[in-house]
């Protein structure tokens, strides 16, 4: 049958338009592609550092440098529960812990399987000290650590079965009284422990986790709180009154960050976190963590704050105690210095 010209015409033309819309709706803008979700999990100390500038700041580096938006999933928990939590299956692509020892736990469940400790600072991004909260005006005339174990001074200090801070806490007590620092004779073990044990004894409450043992001082309760020295300044810039003491010897806390491998893979996310945990590193970020009380391991950024912080008379690391192998073994373990010196409070209360 033939077609006649003006219905040729028309079929060419319609066909023509079809392409035509074809190319349009295939050109037409793409819808935004969907947030990418980095998971961190943090122990309580540092929440406003992360939550107020760090999680923001790289959200905007990584939307500069690759177009993506980032989303956050945060949790922030005492150091030794939020290690467990990993390891029993909580997926964070990005732990930030009190202490070496509690990411160890992880990689040794093999859910970390890189070198974490690798590069300048050996996976330790900020760093703190122990020191002693008390009340405006030190009513109490606290100094030093042999003034917390005298009678009717109420001390708080979190749980070291679930606290990074409190492991931190009880490792500057006993170190400086190893030094020859209190009251106690310079190695001396056994005078460590009756120190130990005397100011365990003036403890009121043990609280899961350092933000949760500040917020108990905030509330009245306590002369004195053993702690971290920036959760007394992120209380003071909240506009808290209390003030801190700085040992004559105390410990230099050391914080570490690393990937979770087996997480971070699963969830596509290893690039995203490895960029994360470098991020944390820039002077930028130190900064960050310099306004919220810590003290950066970036040396121009601490250098910016040398004259804001005050200084220790003798400061030592938990290396000078053997490692936290070795004070896992004998201080924290079942029957360590830490259980006598409960065991030795209990028996003379």
């Amino acid at each position: 049958m033939k077609t006649s010209t003006p219905m040729l015409s028309l079929v060419v033309f319609l066909a023509g338009l079809s392409t035509a819309w074809s190319t349009r709706v295939h050109a037409g803008p793409q819808p935004p592609a969907a947030a990418r979700k980095l998971t961190l999990a943090a122990y309580t100390t540092p929440r406003e550092a992360y939550g107020k500038e760090l999680l923001p700041g790289f959200a905007q580096h990584w939307k500069q440098k690759t177009g993506e938006e980032v989303k956050f999933q945060e949790s922030y928990q005492a150091s030794g529960a939020q290690a467990r939590a990993i390891i029993g299956g909580f997926e964070a692509d990005v732990a930030a812990l009190s202490l070496e020892a509690d990411v160890d736990k992880i990689a040794g469940a093999k859910l970390i399987t890189h070198d974490w400790k690798a590069g300048e600072h050996g996976g330790m991004v900020t760093r703190s000290i122990v020191v002693i909260a008390v009340r405006k005006g030190n009513p109490k005339n606290i100094q030093d650590w042999d003034d917390l174990a005298k009678p009717g001074v109420k001390v708080l200090t979190p749980n070291v079965k679930t606290s990074g801070g409190a492991m931190w806490n009880i490792a500057a007590i006993y170190g400086a009284a190893l030094r020859g620092s209190t009251s106690a004779k310079k190695g001396d073990v056994a005078g460590a422990v009756d120190l130990l044990a005397r100011i365990l004894r003036n403890v009121e409450i043990m609280d899961k986790g350092a933000r949760e043992s500040m917020i108990t001082f905030e509330n009245g309760i306590g002369d004195a709180a053993i702690t971290y020295e920036n959760e007394v300044l992120v209380g003071r810039m909240a506009g808290k009154d209390y003030e801190y003491v700085v040992p004559r010897s105390t410990v230099l806390i050391e914080n570490p960050v690393a990937v979770v491998d087996v997480y971070a893979a699963r969830h596509d996310n290893r690039e995203l976190a490895d960029a994360f945990v470098q991020y944390l590193f820039t002077l930028e970020a130190q900064r960050a963590f310099g306004r919220y009380g810590l003290r950066p391991v970036d040396a121009r950024a601490m250098d910016e704050l040398k004259d804001k912080l005050p200084r220790v008379s003798d400061q030592f690391t938990v290396r000078d105690l053997g490692g936290w192998p070795q004070l896992s073994k004998t201080v924290f373990n079942d029957g360590g210095v830490y259980d006598r010196a409960i065991a030795l409070k209990d028996r003379k209360n």
